[in-house]
């Protein structure tokens, strides 16, 4: 039989993994076979300036952290596994494919986004939206483009008024 003391840090790190998924937006499982200290340093890094982390836990207490939510994903926690979490739905995945690129040992393979299971490859069609920034100025420009071609429109239509 295990040390009270032992359970209690257990309960402790489960309850910290279950807020950890019921705050996130996104919640992602990767695989990290063979990245170096300073990689993950790197990884971390560039996590926290998209307000993410990343943290190792040991599968089975994230799978009673998940048990008690009602997400099943047992199947899919086998193997070291590491997590990336953050309060924004995109951003976490963004970064971690953008990394995955140029270090081919680390994999994204399933995630929870916004309190939903989600494959592998949605979570890749997920990194391939562009950022807010890139989306709003998408959305001006489109903007400014009905704008312009009201005012030819104006302009084409005064200039006919003019000569009759």
């Amino acid at each position: 039989m295990a040390n009270q003391k032992i359970l209690d840090q257990k309960q402790l790190v489960i309850d910290e993994i279950a807020k950890n998924v019921a705050d996130s937006k996104s919640f992602i499982f990767l695989e990290n076979h063979g990245l170096t200290v300073a990689e993950m340093t790197e990884l971390r890094r560039k996590l926290r300036e998209s307000d993410s982390e990343l943290k190792i836990y040991k599968n089975t207490l994230v799978n009673r952290a998940l048990t008690t939510m009602n997400i099943d994903l047992k199947d899919e926690l086998n193997g070291p596994k590491v997590v990336a979490f953050g309060s924004d739905s995109i951003a976490p995945i963004k970064t971690v494919s953008e990394f995955a690129k140029t270090h081919t040992n680390l994999e994204m393979k399933i995630g929870i986004v916004d309190g939903n299971i989600t494959t592998l490859d949605v979570l890749e069609q997920l990194a391939s939206i562009p950022s807010r920034d890139t989306l709003l100025t998408m959305f001006a420009s489109g903007l400014m483009g009905v704008a312009r071609d009201f005012a030819i429109c104006l302009d084409l239509h005064a200039k006919n008024l003019e000569e009759k």
